[in-house]
């Protein structure tokens, strides 16, 4: 159990923390590979290294590349889904469940196997099918996901990458057959099309470590954002989702991080890693080099060094 007078240590320490996970994470450079199965996304300089805390307090600490933006990708999904419970409550686990899946996040073998039904929202399919019932909602979905993240964000400057969207949109075609499966078990209503171009543009959005971790605080924080003075999720929805991104968060590896960081995460292959410390902290790091699950090879040795130096591990 960590003490108060810990706790309080650790809020002085945090930028002398970061700055040493920022040096002492070099060796670790060039064990990872860039996703250029993602040829937009392989343009991107793997030697780049952000990381920012955002406390309770509305304190923020960063080092590196902290303020650059880069594409989010699969941690849009989890922004997402905070969006449907938000709007339609508990109909998103009639559509998805609740467990890890065992296999990549692109992986069509379960689908199958288990009738359109994705193992969980954090896998491509899962995301799909929560992407769908939004779409399901009047108005603009893209509109309304942009608008979402750029108040979540405080940052009116985020945007979806047209190029990167592009570029997704031409090598989709594993997405696309999920799609077209889950619509064959009645799992999808909306246009395939219509469905992979959106679900395209959610992954292509840019943000910083920055505006990830002050969009991600109010998962700390119970639902509520000190830093927008309301509350975004009711603490039952949050709770929920604290308990999905710690056991589906980070792809086919969330064993493997959860004994090395302990704590509830989203990681997305452009090499974002968003977590949260419940009650105290949002942390995101990037740093483009994926290990072969799809997450960022140097941000979850940073994470690893973060909750070993703050004991802010859940467990």
């Amino acid at each position: 159990m960590k003490t108060d007078q810990h706790k309080q240590e650790d809020v002085q320490d945090y930028q002398a923390i970061l700055e040493s996970i920022e040096e002492a994470v070099q060796p670790c450079f060039g064990k990872g590979r860039v996703a250029n199965y993602i040829p937009a996304l392989g343009q991107v300089s793997p030697n780049k290294f952000g990381m920012t805390v955002r406390t309770a307090r509305g304190e923020c600490f960063s080092v590196g590349d902290a303020n650059e933006p880069f594409s989010i990708q699969s941690i849009s999904k989890l922004f997402v889904l905070q969006l449907v419970m938000s709007q339609l409550g508990d109909v998103v686990w009639e559509r998805v469940g609740k467990e890890p899946s065992g296999d990549r996040f692109n992986s069509l073998m379960k689908l199958e196997l288990e009738h359109g039904v994705p193992r969980n929202p954090f896998i491509n399919a899962g995301a799909l099918a929560t992407l769908d019932l939004l779409m399901s909602l009047s108005g603009d979905t893209r509109e309304r996901i942009l608008n979402y993240m750029r108040y979540l964000g405080l940052n009116k400057t985020i945007s979806s990458n047209a190029t990167v969207v592009n570029s997704e949109l031409e090598h989709a075609h594993i997405n696309r057959a999920m799609i077209h499966l889950m619509k064959t078990y009645g799992c999808i209503d909306s246009d395939p099309e219509e469905l992979i171009a959106t679900y395209c543009y959610q992954c292509a959005l840019e943000m910083s470590c920055m505006d990830l971790a002050t969009a991600g605080l109010p998962l700390a924080m119970d639902g509520y954002s000190p830093l927008h003075g309301d509350t975004v999720l009711s603490g039952k929805q949050n709770k929920r989702i604290n308990a999905v991104m710690l056991t589906c968060g980070m792809y086919d590896s969330v064993g493997s991080f959860a004994y090395r960081v302990g704590l509830p995460a989203k990681s997305g292959v452009g090499g974002g890693i968003l977590a949260v410390v419940p009650g105290e902290l949002s942390v995101a790091v990037w740093s483009p080099e994926l290990d072969k699950s799809g997450n960022s090879y140097v941000g979850t040795a940073a994470l690893e060094m973060f909750t070993s130096m703050t004991h802010a591990s859940i467990f």
